[in-house]
C-alpha cells in the first residue's frame, strides 16, 4: 500500500476505530449513570444536589474552554494560511495544522458532549429522587 500498488481497506479502519471508541466509552458512561445513585444513596439528597451543582459548573466551564480553544486553534490555521507568520508550508503552518486537528473535535464534539453528560446525570438523579426519601 505504501508503494501505491494496493487499495486501502477503509471499512476495516473505520471498524477498528469505532470498536475502540465504543470500548473506551463504557467507563465514562457507567460513571455518568452510576455516580448519582451512589452519591444519593450513600450520602443523601443534599450531597446529590451538591454533586449535580459541581458537575454542572465543571461541565459548563470545560465546555466553554473546549469551544473557545478549538475555535482559536481553527482560526490560527486560517490566519497563517492567509500568509501571516510564514504562510503555508512553514514550520508555523505545520504546527497550526496539528492544532486545528485537535481543535476541530474539541469545539465540535468534546465541548457539546458536556451538555449530554450533565443531562444524563440530572435525569438519573430525578429518577432516583423518590427513592431517597
Amino acid at each position: 500500500m505504501m508503494e501505491g500498488t494496493a487499495q486501502p481497506d477503509s471499512n476495516r479502519c473505520v471498524e477498528i476505530a469505532t470498536t475502540a471508541a465504543l470500548k473506551r466509552m463504557i467507563a465514562p458512561g457507567v460513571l455518568a449513570v452510576g455516580a448519582p445513585p451512589v452519591v444519593g444513596f450513600l450520602l443523601g439528597p443534599a450531597a446529590l444536589g451538591g454533586m449535580l451543582g459541581g458537575a454542572l459548573l465543571g461541565c459548563v466551564l470545560l465546555a466553554l474552554t473546549m469551544a473557545n480553544a478549538g475555535g482559536a486553534w481553527d482560526n490560527a490555521k486560517k490566519y497563517v494560511e492567509k500568509g501571516n507568520l510564514g504562510g503555508k508550508g512553514s514550520e508555523v503552518h505545520k504546527a497550526v495544522v496539528v492544532g486545528d486537528t485537535v481543535g476541530d473535535p474539541f469545539k465540535d464534539t468534546s465541548g457539546p458532549s458536556m451538555n449530554i453528560l450533565i443531562n444524563v446525570m440530572a435525569i438519573v438523579s430525578l429518577v432516583i429522587a423518590p427513592l431517597l426519601g
